[in-house]
């Protein structure tokens, strides 16, 4: 019941941001191209700004006892139990050049497990909600991932080639070769997607963050995927860059051990 009723307060708390990111949407749409580049290089628009601010101050409102830990401000009593993830928009070069698979993620972790995952894509006015234990919803109708036993036929999505870490190169270049087909730069829809049963595999190195993949790990194991590191290790708050997300757990043991072969050491190959 604690859980729920989090989630009902986060899914109204999205409801307003959705409308934030739609409004200045339209903005954008029509020429404005406004943003600031990050000392990462990655870019950060004022949206970014105001989407997590106002997450913020009503997390604080319901929840003063919880922590906060957000992309653009950081870090706000992020030792206590309950610690909230919060990507304002992630996907902001999607948002800024008007791709519209940019979405705001929120997730709930308890002493770092991440237990409710929220990706909400204002442009589409689609939502996925997942809580531990519970089965995973887009819009409200439960979803599953489907059967894939081999990368041969898996669609594989992957968020930038750009960021993959030195190491993991020629295991992410093989799974590339792998798999059947490929679809680059959807950012968090396509690890929605992956819930739903539209994607196979989803694989990253480098680039990523806990804001970035906290919400997706009760989204996918709710709709029957595995999500992990690349050891195969819980992806947490305190989990480095890598992910791989798989519908189905036998291909995800399957990649995990690609990528052992190829250099990838210390896998862990539990599905």
């Amino acid at each position: 019941m604690e859980l729920k009723h989090f989630t009902r307060v986060a899914e109204s708390i999205a409801d307003q941001t959705r409308q934030l990111i739609k409004q200045e949407r339209q903005r954008y749409l029509y020429g404005g191209r406004e943003f600031e580049t990050k000392d990462d290089l990655s870019p950060v628009t004022q949206i970014d700004q105001q989407v997590e601010q106002l997450i913020r101050e009503q997390l604080n409102q319901a929840f003063p006892s919880h922590g906060i830990l957000g992309e653009e401000f950081g870090a706000e009593a992020q030792n206590e139990e309950w610690v909230w993830v919060i990507d304002p928009i992630d996907g902001t070069k999607q948002f800024i050049a008007g791709v519209p698979v940019y979405g705001t993620l929120l997730a709930l972790c308890h002493h770092g497990q991440p237990v409710v995952g929220i990706i909400d894509i204002p442009a589409l006015d689609e939502r996925w909600v997942g809580i531990t234990g519970q089965p995973s919803t887009l819009n409200g109708h439960p979803i599953t991932t489907r059967p894939c036993l081999n990368l041969a036929e898996a669609l594989m999505s992957t968020s930038n080639t750009e960021f993959v870490l030195p190491e993991h190169r020629a295991g992410y270049n093989h799974l590339l070769k792998a798999s059947k087909w490929r679809i680059y730069g959807a950012a968090c829809y396509a690890y929605g997607c992956l819930a739903a049963g539209r994607i196979d595999l989803s694989v990253d190195s480098g680039g990523m963050r806990e804001v970035d993949y906290c919400a997706m790990v009760p989204i996918i194991e709710g709709a029957g995927g595995k999500i992990t590191d690349w050891h195969g290790e819980p992806l947490t708050m305190y989990s480095k860059s890598t992910v791989v997300a798989a519908g189905d757990p036998r291909l995800h043991a399957q990649v995990l051990a690609t990528l052992s072969h190829h250099g990838n050491s210390q896998p862990h190959l539990s599905a």
